[in-house]
């Protein structure tokens, strides 16, 4: 037996989003059912569905920034009751038995973990996101969302907000430390917010001065434009922390030169191209590391965190039908910052 829901869905390559049908499984005793009240676009979603990553298969339900009420429980689940507020992020299902897993780390589950959309549930059947009215998770999957949190501007935290909290905390952003977050934009807004609320000295690094008044509004101490020599020279080796969000070929040299000694550039942002470094970059004991979300108790420590801090996105709402067009924007960057659409307008 199964749940039918209303979705937005990508049935064949090229093509626009629809308003469908689709079923989720029925509950299994540890599942719960989440009425979803917003879903974030991430641009990842963006890059799955045209393929930019690879081929996909279709149809497909995008979506892993998922906010919403608990509506229905299994008989065995304990952690949540009906009327819970709940989010769901990147994953849906992991081992729970191999080393990653028992360390908190789901996210690398040996099985593997099963992704919320673009990959297989245990059972075998096609996974499908949060661009939905309802979805089905082990409780195990689903994190709760603090009452000061709104769910509308939680909902991007489940992908943008773990994706920056996670680096910003393991490589100790904190006061007395300087941390640039490269690109200020739907990664790099909440990485501004977040590094700020612990404490450190942040600056948006994006290419022009654009953004100025929006990274201090943000957070920042100030921002800082790559297209004037002058930033590489004025901030050489003052860095802690770099957090390079954006999806593009950057002169990772020139940036690694903005970096104490022992400083250190993480990169979460995916561009599709090779990144072209020297071995000389790293002469000040530097390092350059990569990011991949978070498990889920680091990743209920994060909305925690953001809850204690007053930090969600900034977004804007859109209806269903508005998908299409925001897809165009979020890659001609005419958001500011974060896209969000209301499920209950699915189907309208």
């Amino acid at each position: 037996m199964t749940t039918a829901t209303r979705a937005l869905a990508v049935t064949q390559a090229n093509r626009p989003f629809e308003a469908t049908t689709i079923e989720r499984r029925h509950l299994r005793d540890d599942d719960v059912l989440i009425d979803i009240k917003f879903a974030g676009i991430c641009h990842s979603d963006i890059h799955t569905v045209r393929q930019e990553w690879g081929d996909i298969e279709f149809p497909i339900v995008p979506g892993h920034e998922i906010a919403g009420v608990v509506s229905a429980v299994g008989d065995a689940v304990t952690k949540y009751k009906i009327g819970d507020r709940v989010g769901v992020g990147c994953m849906v299902d992991s081992c729970g038995e191999c080393e990653n897993c028992k360390n908190d780390h789901e996210q690398f589950c040996t099985k593997p973990a099963v992704f919320t959309y673009n990959s297989k549930n245990y059972d075998g059947e096609q996974a499908q996101g949060g661009y939905a009215q309802q979805i089905v998770v082990t409780e195990r999957f689903a994190c709760r969302i603090p009452d000061e949190l709104e769910l509308d501007v939680a909902a991007p935290l489940l992908c943008a907000g773990i994706t920056t909290y996670s680096p910003l905390k393991r490589w100790g952003a904190r006061p007395g430390t300087k941390v640039g977050i490269v690109g200020v934009g739907g990664l790099g807004h909440i990485g501004v917010k977040i590094a700020a609320a612990m404490g450190a000295q942040v600056y948006g690094i994006s290419r022009s001065m654009a953004k100025a008044d929006d990274s201090e509004a943000l957070g920042a101490t100030g921002h800082l434009a790559t297209s004037d020599d002058a930033t590489f020279r004025d901030h050489r080796r003052s860095f802690d922390i770099i957090l390079n969000t954006v999806s593009a070929d950057l002169p990772m040299g020139d940036y690694m030169r903005l970096l104490k000694p022992y400083g250190v550039m993480v990169n979460v942002g995916l561009p599709n191209g090779d990144y072209q470094l020297s071995p000389r970059s790293f002469s000040g004991n530097t390092a350059i590391a990569g990011s991949m979300i978070g498990g889920i108790a680091e990743t209920q420590e994060m909305l925690d965190f953001c809850a204690e801090h007053g930090i969600g996105a900034t977004i804007e709402t859109i209806n269903a039908d508005q998908v299409n067009e925001a897809y165009d924007r979020v890659v001609d960057g005419d958001v500011r910052y974060r896209f969000v659409i209301d499920t209950a307008t699915i189907g309208e």
